[in-house]
């Protein structure tokens, strides 16, 4: 995927990280087919050969900026979830999913692209076993079972993915009105 190099110096991790976010950003914008070695050499105004040096193919280069896009959603989201209390991480996870997604574009767009190409490799039960188990957690008393559970983390995904895609297409749709309501939607099935 990458050199391997025991240790990158200052230079060669910030050429790598400016790489990364151009591959994104050529990828949102072109989709992965669209988003040759060539463009993204030329979007970072280095050559071909320079983006070679770093990332040993386009698959390489794509998957490590796929991984960038994954990092950084997961600690966004994580950071917000790890600080909020048992039963209030479902309604945490949802509003930093959707705030993550709409403050970045250029991330939705790669996960988009990667979904879309099929270069996207995990799971499906990867998006939502996580959301699933705070729900579990968060029902407390209600005792919610797996079923449920997986079920409810299935919907709220598809209604963060629909609500990120209305605000991508729509500037004035109203992100924070809808992500209430699935809030609300989300505490009344939990009981609220």
């Amino acid at each position: 995927m990458t050199r391997d190099e025991p240790t990158l110096t200052f230079t060669e991790q910030a050429r790598r990280e400016q790489l990364l976010r151009v591959t994104v950003e050529q990828a949102a914008s072109r989709g992965i087919a669209g988003a040759s070695l060539a463009r993204i050499a030329e979007a970072a105004g280095i050559t071909k050969a320079a983006v070679l040096y770093h990332f040993t193919s386009k698959d390489a280069l794509i998957a490590a900026a796929h991984v960038h896009v994954l990092d950084s959603l997961v600690a966004a989201v994580g950071a917000a979830v790890d600080a909020a209390d048992t039963a209030d991480r479902p309604t945490a996870y949802v509003r930093a999913m959707i705030t993550h997604l709409r403050d970045h574009p250029a991330h939705t767009g790669m996960l988009v692209a990667a979904a879309i190409d099929g270069s996207a490799d995990h799971s499906r039960s990867e998006r939502w076993r996580p959301l699933a188990h705070l729900l579990e957690e968060a029902a407390g008393a209600r005792r919610m079972t797996a079923a449920e559970a997986r079920a409810l983390a299935i919907i709220i995904g598809g209604a963060i993915d629909g609500i990120v895609a209305e605000a991508v297409d729509d500037e004035d749709f109203d992100v924070e009105q809808a992500s209430d309501l699935l809030v609300a939607m989300l505490e009344s099935s939990l009981g609220r």
